[in-house]
């Protein structure tokens, strides 16, 4: 008799016996019984309402590090029919590493407006914003800088009027 298959068969089965032992799967936990809950009824509360007023009082302002500096300049247009004010990049040694200006407008009515400069900052890219040449013609513009470590970063808080007498 040849017994130089039985041990391969032997293994064979040994390895069989092992995964049909790893394959069985356990019983499922058993299902708790319910309990009864007694609830009372009680009144609503009425929904408070809270509105969120934009703060329309300029702030502190923040200084860039001078290798991150970037300088703006904000002017209203001074057309009546299309009032805007525009935010302009004037230069800086933070053009090639702040990748974005954030730029807020709050008018006299209550509007919030907002847009950004974004990569490729160079001098002389701008955004403008619709304002409102009524009540009192002033306009609060913010203008945040995103520094290289993602941070915000205030630097121009300000009214500006959508029109200036020389």
């Amino acid at each position: 008799m040849n017994t130089r298959w039985v041990f391969p068969l032997l293994f064979v089965l040994t390895l069989l016996l092992l995964a049909a032992g790893c394959n069985q799967t356990a019983a499922p936990p058993a299902t708790p019984a319910p309990t009864a809950v007694e609830t009372i009824a009680t009144a609503t509360p009425a929904p408070v309402v809270t509105t969120t007023v934009a703060s329309s009082t300029p702030g502190p302002v923040q200084t860039l590090p001078d290798a991150w500096s970037i300088e703006v300049q904000v002017a209203g247009n001074g057309e009546a029919i299309n009032p805007e004010i525009t935010v302009t990049c004037v230069g800086g040694k933070g053009l090639n590493v702040v990748p974005q200006l954030d730029v807020k407008v709050t008018r006299p009515d209550g509007v919030v407006k907002t847009d950004s400069i974004t990569k490729p900052l160079y001098k002389g890219k701008s955004v403008s914003l619709p304002i409102t040449s009524q009540m009192g013609n002033v306009n609060r513009v913010e203008v945040w800088a995103i520094d290289p470590q993602g941070d915000k970063v205030k630097i121009f808080d300000d009214y500006v009027p959508f029109r200036t007498y020389n």
